[in-house]
């Protein structure tokens, strides 16, 4: 039997996060995954890219992870926001003598292959590919994971980072709240002419918001991502244009401000909703990501909300070994909930609420939401504490997310 400080099953993004966090600080795990990760690492399997906050870069490069990126993600230096394309808005951006993006612009497989190779290197981490748990034991005194190859594994505590639709949450009986918005995102990048500046643009119309994410030039070409929520029985159509016709849509959602645009890669789609576990905890058991919460990208924060996860449990985990605790220990998953519970449901909420604010169609309501960011572009105070949530550094920050060590 295999035995470590913290079995994890999913090796996503937040999953592998943890490890590198864990392995960073002298705690071993084991990650169990059913992916191929060959296949996860083919350009053409997922075209997502994602915002990662200042605050979760400070932990890549911490734990170690920021030395395998292949090429440097894009800083993001603003963030501007406006209700169509009527005049007025809100731009967030650091003073002059802060030189902290607000964040970085990554493809999501450079992520995951960055996240993999510093797995791949960590003196405490076994990596289990295209292995999937035939029983979970959460016992009184350990936790026991049968594979369907009759492998057994043994830890203290058990950690779910299995994604929206976790089989341990269902098995644990955790409730969550869950709903489904009525739009779609369709993802893809695409070359336009004019350079971007490194400004991230989060445009709301009443169909849903159209996000342009600036990445890094390529071959001599500006390149930026597309995030645009459209409505759910629209997709199809959206999607059956050719390249060239869904071009021409982006180039005038946008008000042509990037010159001529031209698709780069296969556009793709998912469904948005929400959905927020009731905890996040159970016995022997940790929720982390997409597990514990899942929330509409309008803001870009999904992901960060996962790696926050990981920064908290990661500290209660080495603070509670070094105090000589059982890591599967009550009072330890505790302090976990109550670290993470109030962050995650705060910002999930805020999210929703947006989406549903800037969803409401007509002249009236327009000018009032143009008031309302004219007012916040004008006080200080609230808009800093905007651009903290932005960068993902309000609140009770964990150590890593300051960019110290554990």
């Amino acid at each position: 039997m295999d035995r470590a400080d913290v079995i994890i099953l999913g090796g996503g993004l937040v999953g592998l996060s943890l490890a590198a966090a864990l392995d960073a600080s002298g705690l071993s795990a084991i990650v169990v995954d059913p992916a191929d990760p060959e296949q996860q690492g083919a350009a053409g399997f997922d075209g997502r890219t994602s915002a990662v906050s200042s605050s979760s870069r400070r932990m890549f490069d911490v734990t170690g992870v920021s030395e395998h990126f292949a090429e440097a993600g894009c800083p993001i230096r603003a963030i501007k926001v406006a209700d169509g394309l009527q005049p007025g808005g809100l731009t967030f951006a650091p003073d002059a003598d802060d030189d902290e993006p607000l964040g970085f612009m990554y493809e999501n497989r450079q992520l995951r292959a960055a996240l993999r190779a510093r797995a791949e290197v960590g003196r405490h981490l076994w990596l289990m590919w295209k292995a999937s748990p035939a029983r979970v034991e959460r016992a009184e005194h350990g936790v026991t994971v049968s594979l369907q190859d009759g492998r057994q594994l043994s830890a203290p505590l058990l950690v779910a980072a299995e994604g929206r639709r976790s089989p341990t949450r269902e098995q644990a009986g955790i409730r969550f709240a869950r709903w489904r918005y009525d739009h779609s995102a369709i993802v893809s990048t695409f070359a336009h002419e004019e350079p971007h500046e490194n400004i991230a643009w989060e445009i709301f119309f009443p169909s849903g918001p159209f996000a342009l994410l600036p990445m890094n030039d390529r071959d001599g070409r500006h390149r930026s991502a597309l995030v645009w929520s459209v409505p759910r029985q629209d997709t199809e159509g959206w999607l059956s244009l050719s390249d060239a016709d869904f071009a021409a849509e982006v180039h005038r959602a946008m008000g042509g401000f990037l010159g001529a645009v031209e698709m780069l890669s296969p556009r793709s789609t998912y469904p948005l909703g929400f959905h927020h576990a009731a905890r996040i905890t159970d016995r022997r058991l940790a929720l982390v990501g997409d597990s514990a919460h899942g929330i509409h990208p309008i803001a870009g924060q999904g992901v960060n909300l996962g790696f926050r996860d990981a920064a908290a449990l990661a500290q209660v985990l080495v603070e509670g070994a070094r105090l000589g605790l059982d890591l599967g220990d009550r009072q330890l998953l505790d302090r976990y909930q109550r670290w993470r519970s109030l962050d995650s449901l705060s910002v999930a909420m805020a999210t929703d609420s947006l989406t549903r604010v800037y969803s409401i169609p007509g002249r009236t309501a327009s000018a009032i939401r143009r008031l309302g960011m004219s007012v916040i572009d004008r006080v200080a105070p609230i808009k800093d504490r905007m651009m903290a949530e932005a960068r993902g550094t309000s609140g009770d920050l964990p150590l890593l997310l300051r960019g110290l060590p554990v």
